[in-house]
């Protein structure tokens, strides 16, 4: 048999299994996932009650399914044309006409037009950018002495340095996510004033896409990155305060905050499972048939910590799949990077006594199947005047 042999007969659905939305995959995943490894390399979970799925561990297992979007496509209408009433699926999960959700020419189409108005972002004006939102929102708290660096700095920089990356008005992100096709007006808008922004790029794009598509592909892009943003830079800095590695190095200059970066994306990324498909029909791989219609999923934490890959052992090197693989891959990897490094860097220069107001063992991690995320990372310094940009 090939690597994916079809068997309408031998696939049945799998059964719920290892829940990812509780408590104890929330507080320890890396313990659950060592749990997981006793079944193989494909394990069955639940993403939420009564939401069963695929959750693939192994490294070389996912760069099949990543590379193979034939037999692992990203479209999930038919599994949700399946689901019971009132099922409650994850708002990620659900389709919508992007580069995300879509396959074929429609994928083609989408994320060639958003690869090429990506590639227009000029790195140098975005550094200066993040520098411009940074400074302001740490002289927000600067003088206090303390700050929860969740919801006060890393939440609003990343949210501000997308809009300007889209080209959105402040705060305008969520009703753009929550309802794209109320906000032609934006475009409207944009067609009268264009700016150097993605929106702009698109609305002249060569791929013609219409307003709704534009619309769509701009919330997909802030849905994709808001909160994986937002934890990357949260993550890091809770990594630079509690292991001595980095957070000696840093104050004595010998390792970067892209050293952090590299060391977060690849141990505790902030997309710990992602990479969502929908087998048309049933798919085996590695011996283990996977139903069709039923969602496939990559532990991506846990695919990096695989012992059977030599992609474990490369601490500090870019051995992860956190930014992906295939035709799916993030395609704002270099944005998003040098965002979350940049509002790091501003972090550490300005306060470099920054130290967590609890132990961690305290801290508190959001439950979530698909996010390593912490609720709140509260820090003491000592206060500090205002900084001059």
């Amino acid at each position: 048999m090939s690597a994916y042999d079809h068997g309408p007969d031998e696939a049945g659905a799998r059964g719920s299994g290892f829940s990812l939305y509780g408590a104890e995959f929330a507080a320890d995943p890396h313990g659950v996932y060592r749990e997981m490894r006793g079944s193989g390399a494909q394990v069955p979970v639940e993403l939420a009650p009564g939401v069963a799925a695929t959750l693939v561990i192994g490294h070389a297992a996912a760069l099949r399914v990543l590379r193979d979007p034939e037999h692992f496509p990203a479209d999930a209408r038919n599994w949700e044309q399946a689901l019971a009433p009132g099922c409650p699926v994850p708002a990620r999960m659900r389709w919508r006409p992007t580069l995300r959700h879509c396959d074929g020419d429609a994928h083609t189409r989408y994320r060639g037009a958003v690869a090429d108005v990506l590639a227009e972002v000029d790195l140098h004006l975005l550094h200066r950018t993040v520098v411009n939102i940074a400074v302001p929102q740490i002289n927000s708290f600067c003088a206090a002495g303390a700050a929860d660096l969740v919801s006060e700095y890393a939440a609003p920089v990343t949210r501000a340095a997308l809009e300007v990356v889209l080209g959105l008005p402040p705060d305008l992100g969520t009703r753009l996510v929550d309802a794209p096709e109320e906000m032609t007006g934006l475009l409207a808008a944009k067609r009268a004033d264009p700016g150097d922004d993605v929106l702009t790029r698109l609305l002249t794009h060569s791929a013609a896409l219409t307003d709704l598509e534009i619309l769509e592909q701009a919330a997909e892009l802030y849905r994709s990155a808001m909160e994986p943003l937002r934890d990357l830079i949260a993550n890091t800095l809770l990594l630079t305060l509690i292991d001595d590695r980095f957070h000696a190095d840093y104050l004595g200059g010998a390792l970067t905050t892209r050293a952090a970066l590299e060391e977060i994306l690849r141990t505790d990324p902030p997309v710990a499972t992602g990479a969502l498909t929908y087998p048309g029909q049933p798919v085996q791989i590695d011996g283990t048939w996977l139903p069709a219609h039923q969602p496939v999923l990559i532990g991506i934490a846990a695919c990096n910590a695989d012992p059977t890959s030599g992609s474990a052992a490369y601490a500090g090197t870019r051995a992860h799949l956190a930014w992906g693989s295939g035709p799916h891959a993030c395609p704002a990897a270099a944005q998003a990077q040098l965002i979350a490094e940049v509002a790091i860097d501003q972090l550490l220069d300005a306060l470099p006594d920054l130290s967590l107001a609890i132990a961690p063992e305290y801290l508190s991690w959001r439950r979530d199947p698909f996010h390593r995320a912490l609720t709140a990372l509260p820090v003491v310094f000592p206060e500090s005047p205002p900084l001059h940009i």
